[in-house]
């Protein structure tokens, strides 16, 4: 017996969404493989952030197929979709969406805990990742006490920290110094590398888009190679 293909790690076909008259995307089709790393492109407003929204499941498309790791998000209910985005993708979001009561060390470890992972483990694990991004002497930091470069290591801190398959990544190196940022880019690529998770990376960064294996251009609601 033939053994069985893994599923690709996002699958999308014909996928519309549109804001009143407006079309953002429009018969878009995209297909990443686990390991895959995918920089996407486009003039500001053209719907890349939108497209890793529908992607995670934190946004529902008009139409079309959207699967990830051969589940598929359509229909979901707002609870199975958090389910399955904690499981299977780690997002680092442009605004980080990062918890201002709680600690640097727990902000990351959040995810893991939402997983059932022990506590002492996540924390572990959150620190593992934050030392590894240069943050390992502010653990116990109130993220109100952090610069904004700072605040997107940590937020792309709690995006790796799950080891997830899907790896969704909108500007994460924007607020970051040069240095930082090639760091996070070294480690971002790394974390693809080791648990082969596909990356989606959102960037106007030449140097970003440098580490992927293929650019897209979003252009009129569709994608098409750079």
């Amino acid at each position: 017996m033939a053994e069985r293909e893994d599923p690709p790690a996002v699958l999308l076909e014909a996928l519309h969404k549109r804001f009143g008259e407006r079309i953002i995307l429009q018969d878009l089709t995209l297909r990443a493989e686990p390991g895959e790393r995918i920089a996407l492109l486009g003039e500001s407003g053209s719907g890349k952030s939108t497209l890793l929204n529908i992607i995670a499941g934190l946004e529902p498309a008009d139409s079309g197929r959207v699967e990830i790791a051969g589940r598929s998000l359509i229909g979901l209910d707002d609870d199975h979709a958090a389910a399955l985005r904690r499981q299977l993708i780690g997002f680092a979001f442009q605004a980080f969406h990062l918890l201002g009561h709680l600690t640097v060390q727990r902000n990351v470890a959040v995810p893991l805990l939402l997983n059932g992972i022990p506590p002492a483990e996540a924390l572990d694990r959150a620190a593992t990742v934050l030392g590894r991004l240069g943050l390992g002497t502010r653990l116990q930091a109130p993220i109100r006490e952090l610069s904004g470069g700072e605040q997107q290591r940590v937020a792309l801190a709690r995006a790796l920290v799950a080891a997830p398959r899907v790896l969704l990544a909108d500007e994460p190196t924007g607020n970051l110094d040069p240095s930082s940022a090639r760091t996070a880019l070294a480690l971002i690529a790394e974390q693809a590398a080791e648990s082969g998770a596909a990356l989606l990376l959102v960037t106007h960064s030449h140097e970003a888009a440098a580490i992927a294996d293929r650019q897209l251009v979003l252009r009129q609601g569709r994608l098409e190679p750079a």
